[in-house]
């Protein structure tokens, strides 16, 4: 079931892995092995979780690739629908 209007995955992140440890963006970005450029732009809802980004969150901080996947593709599907009335397509079914 679809979620009603899902946080960014940068704000879970942020609120429940980064700021809970006391960790820096710095800090968090050298312990993943990116720039902090990129995480800070992943915290800010600027990037979304890609797949090799999944994986270094699931050897972080806990849970599965699959779950970090998973947290993205519901936000970015919500979206999507929001925008889905103005789709126009057509039904073959």
């Amino acid at each position: 079931m679809a979620m009603h209007n899902p946080p960014h995955p940068g704000e879970v992140i942020r609120e429940l892995c980064i700021e809970p440890l006391g960790l820096t963006v710095t800090e968090a970005a050298k312990g993943l092995g990116v720039s902090r450029k990129t995480l800070s732009a992943l915290l800010n809802g600027r990037f979304g979780i890609s797949p090799e980004m999944a994986i270094r969150l699931s050897k972080a901080f806990g849970g599965s690739a699959e779950s970090w996947l998973n947290q993205q593709a519901q936000y970015d599907l919500w979206h999507a629908m929001q925008k889905g009335e103005e789709m126009d397509v057509k039904a073959f079914a």
